[in-house]
């Protein structure tokens, strides 16, 4: 590693040492719930994103939401509102952010009547890899 903090490779040529955070393509967040969100479902998305922007500190150009409603769930046994989520991510997983991400996604679903304990989101922090965009993965 030289001075600037980047390593330098066996040819002399420096390799530039960037957080996978803040490489574009996620995180992503896909949500399915059985309500009908109706005509604020697009203002949803759109705080679930904001949201996972302020969390994670990923530009909003780089962040994907996608949500399902009026699916069918059972939560319990029970066909009572319920929401199950997945956020996808490389490097902005972290407990902090986990929590304050599912805090917020609790709040953006309540007023459906979804309630926060009828609720799962799965985070996973994935490997380079395991991420396509733009034609090949990050790992290329």
């Amino acid at each position: 590693m030289n001075s600037n903090g980047n390593e330098e490779s066996t040819f002399g040529s420096k390799v530039d040492c960037v957080h996978p955070s803040t490489l574009p393509g996620d995180p992503s967040l896909l949500f399915v719930t059985n309500v009908d969100l109706g005509d604020k479902k697009i203002e949803v998305m759109k705080a679930c994103s904001k949201a996972i922007e302020a969390v994670t500190g990923k530009p909003e150009q780089w962040i994907a939401v996608s949500i399902r409603d009026k699916e069918d769930i059972i939560f319990g046994g029970s066909e009572d509102p319920a929401a199950l989520g997945c956020v996808y991510s490389l490097g902005s997983i972290s407990m902090e952010s986990n929590g304050a991400m599912m805090r917020s996604f609790a709040e953006f679903l309540e007023p459906f009547g979804v309630p926060a304990d009828r609720m799962y989101v799965n985070f996973f922090d994935m490997p380079r890899a395991n991420i396509g965009w733009n034609g090949r993965t990050f790992a290329d």
